[in-house]
């Protein structure tokens, strides 16, 4: 290995470390605010920047373009529709959630419902993070380092050995991120990290693309469109990865979860300073989301054009892309952007699992009266331990079937879209009783794992997630009806930030919904997908009447608006 390549990867990920530790240096990390909501003091470029890297690691990058790499872009169906989840987020979560100052989503189940909601749901977030989230994200990092640095061949050991060896080194790193710098820290790493994430990111396809198109990229695009069309095609049919019709039923669902109730991604937006920082935060994210494919996916399919012969299996199509156009001298780079997005999704999924351990079920359970310092202390032990489970669970995730994201969105069905449901009801009821919420978990479970994996319906998993969905609610209606609560819900405020909105947000969460159309639009049959020739123009008249339409309805919505 490049000894350039390995001295520049360890000076920028010790550069992102030192800038990290000054700018939280003096955060007072021995209250449970400081240490797991950053003391409230995130702003929306913060925010935005964490939930971005928190979502955008190797998970994806490996996942979604091999899935992309098998399927086609019809997966980018779970990032393009997440701007459309994250307004749901920015106009009426978050402004519910600050309301109250909670710290985690299991502290609204349990002023909606009881305790037992409460605990019943914070055991679902910590084995779904513990068991699914933790897990792949260290192997899929340890397949991307592996692939970047060569690892086996650098150690001289065995494939196998090189892959554990990059997840206890991705765990013992990120570990120590989390345990001892807080959310914060996390943040601020994050926000850094994802400046690199961004250009090396946008590296790949764009070098991708040279080689394709022997040295040009604008005529690596074109041979793309013209060689491999059914590929770009983001309207997935029934035997596509993501049919389109998912998109309104459980990709829909699955992103609401992971945007709205997700306590790895919401404690982002908890510790805004304010509610327009935290508006700004979360709207920001989705629009930028709508163009994470670019990252994503859209190197999967170059590497089907590139290398679709040689490749065996979609997980290894980014790892063997990167390692074949990415130039020696940013090697480095690269790998430390890389490490840094690993990192991003593993301490934050580590920070948010002790955060709910400590004040959903050790303080209200064993130790009522405990003090900040011991509770974080009993985080930072927690987290420990949980890292250390996930290191030794991670190597599994190599037995998945169909590859890691499709494993990962599966088995998630457990306990994202069942804990959907009762927040759902939660916001738009008053009277549904506590014993509603628990009976619907409970059917969710049961149901989705007998037509899943015991008696399997032929359909796709994201629509039987739609139809359970349905389900439930309906059945947490009924029992309301029968037997709804003698007291009606009533949402306490606690003033911890202000609450009011950011002034803008209406009129960018509408260019988000034009832009999210203008997508799907342009990769599909009736924009440049299949085409042989004008390739160009039609590009340009699709974008030319999408500015058009986003710039009357941005106007529109600006000038309804009330000005706060």
């Amino acid at each position: 290995m490049n000894i350039l390549a390995i001295g520049s990867f360890i000076f920028f990920t010790v550069l992102v470390a030192v800038i990290s530790w000054y700018f939280t240096k003096d955060e007072n990390l021995e209250t449970n605010t400081g240490y797991f909501l950053g003391g409230r003091s995130l702003s929306g470029v913060v925010i935005a920047g964490s939930l971005l890297l928190t979502n955008l690691s190797t998970e994806q990058l490996v996942g979604m373009n091999g899935n992309a790499f098998m399927g086609g872009l019809s997966v980018i169906g779970y990032e393009v529709t997440s701007g459309i989840t994250l307004i749901f987020m920015g106009l009426y979560f978050l402004p519910r959630y600050l309301k109250s100052g909670f710290t985690t989503v299991p502290q609204f189940l349990e002023e909606r419902y009881d305790k037992g909601t409460r605990n019943l749901v914070a055991i679902l977030f910590l084995i779904s993070l513990g068991v699914i989230s933790l897990p792949i994200i260290l192997y899929s990092g340890g397949i991307a380092m592996n692939a970047l640095f060569n690892v086996s061949d650098m150690l001289n050991i065995s494939e196998n050995a090189a892959l554990i060896v990059s997840i206890w080194g991705i765990g013992i790193v990120g570990g120590i991120y989390a345990i001892f710098g807080g959310l914060k820290a996390v943040a601020v790493s994050d926000t850094i990290n994802g400046v690199g994430l961004v250009i090396g990111g946008l590296l790949i396809p764009i070098l991708g693309f040279k080689v394709l198109g022997d040295g040009s990229v604008l005529n690596g695009i074109e041979q793309l469109v013209i060689n491999s069309p059914e590929k770009l095609n983001a309207i997935g049919g029934t035997t596509d990865p993501v049919p389109f019709s998912t998109l309104f039923t459980g990709i829909l669902l699955i992103n609401t979860f992971y945007w709205c109730t997700n306590q790895v991604i919401v404690q982002r937006a908890f510790g805004a300073q304010n509610l327009a920082e935290g508006q700004k935060g979360v709207i920001y994210a989705g629009l930028l989301k709508i163009f994470a494919p670019i990252i994503l996916a859209i190197p999967g399919v170059i590497a089907y054009q590139l290398y679709g012969s040689e490749i065996t299996k979609g997980d290894f199509a980014y790892p063997i892309l990167v390692n074949r156009v990415l130039p020696t001298y940013l090697v480095g780079f690269f790998g430390a952007v890389l490490f840094g997005a690993i990192l991003s999704s593993f301490n934050s999924s580590l920070n948010s699992a002790s955060t709910i351990f400590c004040l959903d079920i050790f303080k209200p359970l064993f130790a009522p009266n405990i003090d900040d310092k011991k509770l974080v202390k009993v985080g930072k032990i927690f987290g420990t331990v949980l890292g250390l489970i996930s290191i030794f669970m991670a190597p599994y995730i190599a037995n998945a079937p169909n590859g890691l994201f499709d494993f990962m969105k599966k088995f998630m069905g457990f306990f994202n879209v069942p804990t959907l449901v009762i927040v759902f009801v939660g916001f738009f009821s008053k009277k549904i009783p506590p014993i509603a919420a628990k009976i619907s978990i409970f059917v969710f479970m049961f149901l989705y794992g007998v037509f899943q994996f015991v008696y399997k319906v032929n359909i796709s998993f994201l629509h039987l997630l739609g139809g359970l969905f349905i389900l439930c609610i309906c059945i947490m209606v009924i029992i309301g009806y029968i037997a709804p609560m003698k007291v009606p819900y009533t949402q306490q405020e606690k003033e911890e930030v202000t609450l009011i909105e950011w002034k803008y947000a209406k009129p960018v969460c509408g260019l988000i919904v034009t832009t999210t159309v203008y997508v799907y639009v342009l990769l599909s049959p009736i924009g440049v997908v299949g085409l042989k020739e004008n390739i160009g123009n039609k590009f340009i008249l699709v974008t030319l009447v999408y500015l058009i339409i986003s710039g009357i309805i941005f106007f529109f919505l600006n000038k309804t608006n009330k000005k706060i």
